[in-house]
This record gives C-alpha cells, sequence and structure tokens, in this order.
C-alpha cells in the first residue's frame, strides 16, 4: 500500500474498556468511553458513530451503525505501565519492558537535597498532588521564597511549579533541564514538567508556558519516516513526548480547538509523511479531575470537527484516530486507566467497515502507518489494513 500522508490523531486517554491486565494496576471494570456513555446516553458525537466507534467490540452503550465510514478495531498494549510516555512511543513501534518508575510518597530525600544543591535553592511540596491544588496550597509560600514547588502524581512525572514573576521562564526551564539530567536509573522518570503559573493569592492559575522534558526514545517508525526522506510535523505534546527525536517540524498547541485546527490547516502543506497530533484537554482537563460533563463535552466538540477535518483530506490520505490510554472520569482516584484503544483509520483507498479486531499492540498502528506510506519499518505489530 502506498499512499503519500497520514494523519495520526491521539485523543490523549480516551480509552475503551479494561485491558486483561488492568488488575494488575487496580483498573479492573475501568471503561473511558463506555462510562461516559451510559453517565450521557444522549452524547452528540454522530460523526465518531458514523465512522463506526460504536461498532468496535463490546462498547454496547455507544450506537452502532450498519454502514462504518471507517474501518475499526481496538488495541492492547503490550507495554508495562498506563502513561503518555510509553502509549505514544508503542504507538510509534517502541515496547517497553518495564514501566517508567513513579513516586507517589515523593522523590528520595537524597535526590532532593542533590537537586537542591544543583539549582542552588531549596524546594517545597515533594508529594502527589493536583497541579491546580498544589499551587493553590503552596503558591504564596513559594512566592514569598522563591522556592520551587516540586511534585507528582500516579504518572511518571517530575513537576516543578514556578510563578512567572518569581522565576523568568528561560531559569525555569534550566532548572527543569537540570532535573532531567539528574534523573536517571532508578530515578529516570518518562517526564520532567515546567508547569508555570500567573496570579495573586487565592487566585492562581497555571500558563501555557508548559514543557515537557522527556526522556529520549528508542529509534520508531517517526525515524524510518525521516530515513525515507519524508516529513513528520508534530502538532500538540508530541514533539516533547518524543524529545524532538523524528521530528522535522513542530506546532505547540494550549488546547484541543489549536491542535485540531493546525492539523486542518496542516492539510492545505503540499507533504509527504506523518501529520501526528495530540489532544490533551480530554486527559488534563477532564480525566484526572474527574469531570465526567466536561469529558462528554469535550468529545463532542472534537466530533465537530470531523466533517472539517475529512474534507479537507486528499484522496491519498488516511486518517487514523486513537488513543494513548484510559483515564476513566468515574473512577476511583485521578490517575490513568489501563484499557483498550479504539482504532478508526479512513480514507478513500480504506475498505469502509473492515472490522479488523482486537490487535495485540499499540505498535499495530506504527506498522499501519509504515504500510500506508510504503516504507521499511521493523517492529513486532503488523498492519491493520494488510490482513
Amino acid at each position: 500500500m502506498k499512499h503519500s500522508r497520514v494523519i495520526l490523531i491521539v485523543l490523549d486517554s480516551v480509552g475503551i474498556g479494561y485491558l486483561p491486565d488492568a488488575h494488575l494496576y487496580g483498573d479492573e471494570g475501568s471503561n473511558t468511553l463506555g462510562h461516559i456513555a451510559v453517565h450521557y446516553p444522549h452524547m452528540q458525537i454522530p460523526n465518531l458513530i458514523k465512522m463506526g466507534l460504536g461498532n468496535i467490540d463490546h462498547q454496547n452503550a455507544l450506537p452502532k451503525t450498519d454502514h462504518p465510514l471507517a474501518a475499526f478495531g481496538k488495541a492492547m498494549e503490550k507495554s508495562a505501565g498506563k502513561d503518555t510516555t510509553t502509549g505514544h512511543w508503542e504507538i510509534a513501534g517502541s515496547i517497553l519492558e518495564h514501566p517508567f518508575p513513579v513516586f507517589s510518597d515523593g522523590f528520595p530525600k537524597d535526590f532532593i537535597d542533590r537537586f537542591e544543591a544543583a539549582i542552588g535553592v531549596k524546594t517545597l511540596g515533594n508529594y502527589a498532588a493536583s497541579g491546580t491544588t498544589i499551587i493553590e496550597e503552596l503558591g504564596d509560600e513559594h512566592v514569598r521564597t522563591g522556592f520551587p514547588i516540586v511534585y507528582t502524581s500516579a504518572d511518571s512525572v517530575f513537576q516543578i511549579a514556578m510563578h512567572e514573576d518569581v522565576i523568568p521562564m528561560e531559569e525555569q526551564y534550566r532548572i527543569c533541564q537540570t532535573a532531567r539530567d539528574m534523573l536517571t536509573g532508578d530515578l529516570e522518570v518518562g517526564r520532567v514538567i515546567a508547569r508555570p503559573f500567573t496570579g495573586t493569592s487565592g487566585n492562581y492559575s497555571r500558563t501555557s508556558g508548559r514543557k515537557d522534558f522527556a526522556v529520549r526514545p528508542p529509534d520508531n517508525v517517526l525515524d524510518a519516516i525521516l530515513a525515507h526522506g519524508m516529513g513528520v510535523l508534530a502538532i500538540g505534546k508530541i514533539s516533547d513526548i518524543f524529545a524532538g527525536k523524528g521530528i522535522s517540524r513542530y506546532i505547540k498547541t494550549t488546547h484541543n480547538i489549536a491542535g485540531i485546527e493546525a492539523t486542518i490547516q496542516a492539510l492545505d502543506e503540499d507533504m509527504e509523511g506523518l501529520i501526528f497530533t495530540n489532544l490533551v484537554d480530554f486527559d488534563m482537563h477532564f480525566g484526572h479531575r474527574r469531570d465526567v460533563a466536561g469529558y462528554a463535552a469535550c468529545l463532542e466538540e472534537f466530533d465537530k470537527y470531523i466533517p472539517s477535518l475529512m474534507d479537507k483530506m486528499k484522496d491519498n490520505d488516511i486518517l487514523i484516530i486513537t488513543a494513548d490510554h484510559g483515564n476513566d472520569p468515574t473512577w476511583q482516584g485521578t490517575d490513568h486507566t489501563r484499557e483498550y484503544i479504539p482504532i478508526l483509520i479512513y480514507g478513500k483507498n480504506v475498505k469502509a467497515g473492515n472490522n479488523f479486531g482486537v490487535r495485540k499492540s499499540f505498535s499495530d498502528i506504527a506498522a499501519t502507518v509504515a504500510d500506508v506510506l510504503g516504507i521499511e519499518f521493523e517492529t513486532t505489530g503488523s498492519s491493520c489494513l494488510s490482513d
């Protein structure tokens, strides 16, 4: 199969039912899409339904269609873990045998002591917390002392919140890079994240200056695309997730609509290769905050843009819509959930209504991208379109 362009959109955290090993993660019974559909049976996502989202196995809570526009199926995560980095890397063809470490009780004191010595200032926090909550809890002390706020979550992350008027952005990024360089071996978390904020006491808010400092990934399908003389346009946080590796150009965005619009605009360009987009609002604003209504509204918002996306596609374009993990907003806690991810594949030359079933790895998406673009790429996965 040879086409000139693939549009790969990751709906961050839009899982479609718990995996067989979900009990190992405390997630048996979770179902991001299914539970949202139960709570909001009148959720209006007609375009995703027309594509065949409701036809994917075991999703009886979503309406089915007799004539799906897309090929459809779902995939298991083969890697250990359920975080953003692991999910995206597997989508790109890299399987992780061991999960990135998490530090739900905070990072070891000896590391924090060394980190503080390296940046020349004390820190605050060092516990697991919501990013919006911790700046309310420690924001005043940070403003008074100038000490960065360190925190983590159930993900493999080392996050640092700093007020933009207290610590300039360049210095914030330098501090985060220092942490990235120091977090090695057993401490090698998937991402160090700069979480700048502004505002005054009782009214702090995070800004668009977020920056992710990810571990450099193994070679993957992105590198293969570049090696074949094609381009990889990364939209949203994709470039951060892959530490810029395998990316020929990137567009940072601050919310879903900006990411969708950037993707649609990119379709006017004359390029061969991959447009790779992450839409983070599902996860960041609604999954972690367990906001079911907000999550449903976010799905409705994305759905409205699908016709515009399809109208811009050329005859030899292929669209893949998928996710990277789950984050069931009805589930206990605030963590991701270990789930299957949906896969919808649409294009003029894709067999509409083809049910390619349950894939054994997210890496089948990488194999599909390589298949569609006609490039050589060795992975454990197999193309969803060649069965």
